[in-house]
């Protein structure tokens, strides 16, 4: 049985205890907000078996996010997104997704499966792609299989996108950016190549049964997302919206647990509508995000253009937060473009659960806070989320031993450091009030 189908029939299981405990919330409220699709727990029966620790994704539990790694057909080796994979998970990356193209494949995503304790996500139709010469020569039975090959190794959770129709292509033809998903193009160019309707829409049903033996979570992928900020919130998106909505409908019928992939670029006074809109089409379900990037111009920069968005939409309600790199749109991101990325969206998604007075968040926010004040500059760097970082940036100015227990930093010096003045201040105060 799944974990929605167990939470259904009322019972709390291991995972949902780990995750409340993880989350400092009641193992009840795990198990209802897992009945009711608004939370998931990707936790793939075969990976459970090779030490994943659950997390929970959904809005009663704090904001996750998830990184990107995977070889490309023209860079990158095995060994290195294992580098990849462990500098994501040791900076807070709650999930990885496994987007390899190219020869090695399978040997690849068995590595990270066996490697990470967190969930694995993949995108099944970029192994399809490899094993044919054209996507136009794929059968429904070529998807089927790849799904249960990847769901037998462990996978935790699956982007496919079955949400795309046939009569969803002409309301892209006026699109600036035209389908900027690889799946979504290239499920297009097989229904432009057969005249036929999306097979992963019509041969849903059985993704399920594939879906609920494994316990592999679903992630409906959104091919019609808006690839500039021009294309955001037009009808071809939110069309595909509704139709995932339907989908999600039918996945929890069928006892799978369900996430909704969202946008995308889409400038800041649209975020807030896009966040709502799907928890009403979609009843809730875990919106999971592809930041939003929130200005086109700054190729280079777009961990900061996405991370500005994916606050904003973690603050609305998204679950989940898929990082983007400073390599978006240039090329395939190294070992210090997914720290980057991971950085930032850790501070993206810190800052809306703040925001939104998650349990117990801004505990570490206050102790740094309190190291600070004090010049404990060991405490302030033990705190930080990029450690490594913030002892470089002092050390830089300030480099001797001596210089971690003085009571100013190279910015202010020791005759204009505020807090050292505001000692002195309180010091001045209470001399007078006890005189």
């Amino acid at each position: 049985m799944t974990q929605i189908e167990r939470a259904c029939a009322g019972a709390v299981t291991a995972e949902m205890e780990a995750v409340a405990r993880a989350e400092q919330i009641d193992p009840e409220t795990v198990r209802r907000e897992v009945a009711e699709g608004r939370m998931v727990i990707p936790a793939n029966v075969n990976h459970l078996k090779q030490g994943l620790n659950p997390i929970g994704i959904g809005t009663a539990a704090r904001t996750k996010i998830n990184a990107n790694i995977g070889k490309s057909a023209v860079s990158s080796d095995p060994g290195c997104e294992l580098e990849k994979l462990f500098t994501a998970v040791r900076l807070g990356s709650d999930t990885v997704m496994d987007l390899s193209t190219g020869e090695q494949i399978d040997s690849v995503r068995a590595r990270i499966i066996e490697a990470a304790d967190v969930p694995v996500g993949t995108v099944p139709i970029y192994q399809v792609v490899e094993q044919l010469d054209d996507i136009a020569d794929m059968r429904p039975k070529d998807f089927l299989d790849v799904v249960e090959q990847q769901a037998r190794q462990g996978v935790d959770y699956m982007t496919i996108h079955a949400a795309l129709l046939r009569e969803h292509l002409p309301l892209c033809d006026g699109r600036l950016t035209g389908i900027v998903s690889r799946g979504g193009s290239l499920v297009g160019k097989w229904m432009a190549a057969h005249g036929e309707e999306n097979p992963f829409y019509t041969h849903f049903d059985e993704l399920c049964e594939i879906m609920r033996e494994h316990d592999v979570t679903w992630s409906i992928g959104d091919g019609l997302r808006p690839g500039s900020i021009a294309d955001a919130s037009d009808e071809a998106q939110f069309a595909e919206l509704k139709v995932m909505g339907q989908l999600g409908r039918r996945a929890r019928e069928l006892n799978c647990q369900v996430m909704i992939e969202g946008p995308g670029h889409v400038p800041m006074d649209q975020i807030e509508h896009n966040i709502r809109l799907q928890q009403e089409l979609c009843d809730g379900a875990p919106f999971y995000v592809l930041g939003p990037i929130v200005t086109d111009i700054a190729p280079g920069y777009d961990h900061i253009t996405s991370a500005i968005g994916a606050a904003m939409a973690a603050w609305y309600g998204a679950a989940m937060l898929c990082y983007v790199t400073p390599k978006e749109h240039l090329g395939l991101p190294n070992q210090e473009d997914v720290r980057q990325g991971v950085i930032a969206y850790k501070i993206a998604a810190h800052a809306a659960d703040i925001a939104r007075h998650r349990v117990g968040v801004r505990d570490r926010d206050d102790a740094l806070s309190k190291a600070r004040f004090e010049f404990d500059w060991e405490e302030q760097f033990r705190l930080s989320l990029d450690p490594e970082t913030a002892r470089r940036m002092h050390d830089e100015s300030l480099p001797e031993r001596d210089h971690k227990k003085s009571h100013y930093c190279s910015m202010c010096g020791p005759k204009f450091c505020s807090m050292k003045t505001t000692e002195e201040l309180r010091e001045m105060t209470r001399g007078k009030a006890e005189g």
